[in-house]
């Protein structure tokens, strides 16, 4: 390819990004900047200009859909070659390292991926077996807080060395337990592919050495995303050429809550002095005044990099606030207005995507779209490979090529019933502790087992039958004929004709689809394997199930959102304690704000042509109706930048902050909450239609603290904690508690109120 070909389409930064080899660099590419595209070029410009083997060149991403698009860039890019250029998620580059080393941790190479159900299930099973109460130690909580530790490389001594409290030392043991029977299943969840990976690398010298030699060049992109364990991932394997290209904007910066760390890209110019710095400042996504907006919003964070978007696209409309009475009110609005512009101007349902801060808000919307009959998708619902058919028949398939995954062989040893009921599975399962081995090969020795009786039969009948499905994968079945085959000769497709229910229909259906996926696996894979397969299908998320152009509008939340672009933007429930949450308000710490605040700079530049943000101003919250403010997000857009409708006597009452006051007069109740659904305040509210209200909030530092670190305090919300840190900065106190049930919070105390127990 001739050097022209991709470098004349690019601007002066985009260039010099590209041009930029050797060395660390960072590139702050702000959102639609073409990050993708400067990732590709500079890629090919590495192979065809600076003539590096493409084998020694690695580019990871976050999402396969990332990862996807960019493999195909590649591919145009450089032609044959591009193969040999490694492109795939953290988890995927990984996964493949394992496989081929794995087996030096003392794990075999076949192992197994855990998704979050199969997780939580070794986890109830621990909770049971250490007898402690399931409504204290639930297995959502306390997988979350392993996860959290692992995401912070912390281990499970390390975690009881650590632990305040009794609850604390008893999750420390449960964590210690989970990882125990990860080991004796061969399986990893999915904090594990990057842990065990580290923990490999610095184990093994050779292994790191090779993989060091291997990737010469390597690229990250959304580094803002990174946690602890990537960031070690990254090091170690730049360390000896330092050619680490990282990519990412910290305004963007929206996934703490999963463990990412900010700080790795506002310090990547201190873990590597003298690298460059190259700012993509262009967008090229969003109108002016849409981008406008956002940068308005965003500059309110203090903990950022400075960098302003511009672009040279059309002025287009202004970004539009709409307020309602009610969330009804604000849904009937959105879906209304979609089917409309369909209707009335020819736009495609696909331009559209109505988003929300929770999964709960989509209820709304998508009863809105039923009644209207417009076609929509849910992205964040149930993913395809969590339903119960396809797990069923991935269980069968893990058996198939993981004898030792004990929590895949309990599942189908009685689907579809074959007669082993529980008490024999419990016996099995004792007999395989007894015994220090794997389920399966306890149901090998059933015979050894006491107390069986007739389910012995049925139990070599489950174990003859895997024997069978074992050898025809290994001899001559591809993974659609070996999946054709579990369906047909478990009796699992029988069973669910014989039930003919619209349910077991669609369950047919679903695992339908699962053998297409199974097909065109094997059309494009380089060496299809069954492990192979199972690895694919455990590293998908959500957001890949997204059909490329399909005619629906697409309902998600922000967080969901990242990465994608529309024509038509609605974002909605822009109100306080909705967006920014009262979990976040209820801190009092401005860096859950500011993390806020960049989850809505994100939303905002999705939109390419039209943004509205809505509001309501009372919602149904746990039964009862509450009065609302708008987010203070809205009122950081400058007033001639937002299309606010109507400026009536009330609303400019209402702007200059008699709200509270208004909503007293209008609702005829106190603020803050009122009766059922349906009141003459929402009737008043629905006239009045008022906008929103700038909301001050003030700071008044205490001279001292009536507690100190090492104190138990209490929290209006949050209850009871150890106060573990106290920070005396210029504006308040910073004080970080590990609080009983909430977990570690950081808080202004004047905003906190904690009182000393």
């Amino acid at each position: 390819m001739n050097n022209m070909d991709y470098l004349k389409e690019l601007n002066p930064q985009q260039k010099k990004a590209v041009e930029h080899t050797e060395g660390p660099l960072l590139i702050l590419a702000g959102a639609g900047s073409g990050k993708t595209k400067v990732l590709t070029c500079r890629i090919a410009f590495l192979i065809d200009e600076i003539g590096v083997p493409p084998w020694q060149i690695l580019a990871i991403t976050f999402t396969n859909k990332a990862a996807g698009e960019m493999r195909e860039r590649v591919d145009r890019a450089v032609g044959p070659r591009a193969g040999q250029v490694w492109v795939a998620t953290f988890h995927a580059t990984c996964c493949r390292i394992l496989r081929q080393h794995i087996d030096r941790l003392g794990y075999d190479r076949s192992f197994t991926i855990y998704d979050t159900d199969d997780s939580r299930q070794v986890i109830k099973e621990i909770i049971r077996q250490l007898g402690l109460d399931p409504k204290v130690y639930k297995e959502r909580g306390i997988l979350a807080r392993i996860s959290s530790a692992k995401n912070h490389m912390t281990d499970p001594e390390q975690m009881e060395k650590e632990a305040f409290r009794w609850e604390e030392k008893k999750t420390a043991e449960v964590y210690a337990l989970y990882q125990k029977k990860l080991k004796q299943n061969n399986a990893l969840d999915f904090d594990d592919l990057l842990l065990k990976t580290v923990e490999l690398f610095r184990q093994d010298a050779e292994v790191l050495s090779s993989y060091q030699e291997r990737f010469r060049y390597i690229m990250i992109d959304e580094y803002q995303d990174t946690n602890s364990v990537q960031f070690a991932f990254v090091q170690l394997l730049a360390s000896r050429y330092r050619n680490l290209c990282v990519v990412g904007d910290d305004d963007q910066s929206i996934y703490k809550f999963r463990g990412a760390n900010i700080e790795n890209i506002l310090s990547f110019e201190k873990e590597y002095p003298g690298c460059a710095v190259i700012r993509l400042e262009q967008n090229y996504r969003s109108s002016k005044k849409i981008l406008q907006a956002a940068n308005e919003v965003i500059a309110h964070n203090t903990g950022r990099k400075s960098k302003t978007l511009w672009t040279e696209n059309e002025e287009g409309v202004p970004v539009r606030f709409r307020q309602f009475a009610t969330g009804a009110d604000e849904a009937e609005f959105v879906i209304g207005e979609i089917g409309e512009l369909s209707r009335t101007q020819g736009k495609s349902f696909r331009d559209f995507a109505v988003l929300y801060r929770t999964n709960a808000q989509s209820r709304l919307f998508e009863e809105k779209c039923v009644s209207a009959d417009i076609p929509y998708q849910i992205v964040g619902g149930v993913n395809f490979y969590s339903r119960k058919e396809i797990k069923d028949m991935l269980a069968y398939l893990k058996t198939i090529d993981n004898g030792a995954d004990d929590l895949a062989v309990t599942r189908i040893l009685n689907v579809p019933k074959r007669g082993i009921g529980q008490t024999t599975v419990t016996r099995i399962v004792q007999y395989a502790a007894e015994n220090g081995i794997g389920v399966y090969d306890a149901l090998q020795k059933a015979g050894e087992i006491p107390g069986l009786g007739r389910s012995l039969s049925k139990i070599q009948g489950f174990t003859n039958l895997i024997s069978r499905l074992r050898a025809a994968a290994q001899e001559y079945l591809g993974v659609q004929q070996l999946l054709e085959m579990v369906l047909k000769d478990t009796g699992y497709q029988d069973e669910l004709e014989a039930e003919d229910t619209e349910e077991s229909r669609a369950r047919l259906e679903n695992i339908g689809e699962l053998i297409s996926k199974a097909s065109a696996y094997e059309d494009t894979a380089e060496e299809a394997s069954l492990s192979d397969f199972l690895q694919q299908v455990s590293l998908v998320a959500d957001i890949d199930s997204v059909e490329e152009n399909a005619e629906r509008v697409l309902l998600m939340t922000l967080h969901a959102a990242k990465g994608l672009e529309f024509d038509t933007v609605y974002m909605t429930g822009m109100e306080e304690n909705t967006f920014p949450g009262y979990m976040s308000l209820g801190t009092g710490s401005e860096e859950e704000i500011e993390e806020e605040r960049r989850l809505c700079y994100v939303g905002m530049t999705r939109a390419k042509k039209c943004l509205t943000l809505t509001a309501a101003q009372m919602r149904m919250v746990r039964g009862e109706t509450r009065f609302f403010n708008a987010s203070r997000f809205v009122s950081e857009v400058p007033r001639n930048m937002l299309d606010s409708g109507r400026d009536t006597t009330d609303t400019r009452r209402f702007l200059a902050g008699g709200r509270e006051e208004w909503n007293s007069r209008a609702a005829g109740h106190e603020p803050g909450r009122i009766g059922g659904r349906g009141t003459a305040a929402s009737q008043t509210l629905k006239k009045k239609n008022p906008l929103f209200a700038m909301r001050e909030f003030t700071v008044s530092k205490a001279d001292h603290l009536e507690y100190g670190v090492g104190d138990r305090v209490r929290h209006v919300k949050f209850g009871s904690g150890v106060v573990t840190e106290i920070k005396n900065g210029t504006r308040d106190y910073e004080v970080t508690v590990a609080f009983d049930k909430a977990g570690v919070k950081r808080m202004f105390a004047s905003f906190a109120k904690l009182k000393k127990e």
